[in-house]
């Protein structure tokens, strides 16, 4: 699923976006915000994986 979210995009516009995603396919994906705690930075965390390829 991909989601296109502008600078245009309202707040109300957003609430309904995403509550379509958090009901897709029947998953409470709701329950899984929150859970991961990172030590270091998402983007840190990629460039790592990304250069462990080389």
């Amino acid at each position: 699923m991909v989601v296109i979210l502008t600078q245009h995009t309202t707040r109300e516009q957003m609430a309904e976006i995403l509550g379509k995603v958090f009901r897709a396919r029947g998953v409470d994906t709701l329950k899984y915000c929150g859970i991961l705690k990172l030590k270091e930075e998402p983007l840190a965390i990629q460039k790592k994986m990304r250069d462990e390829w080389e």
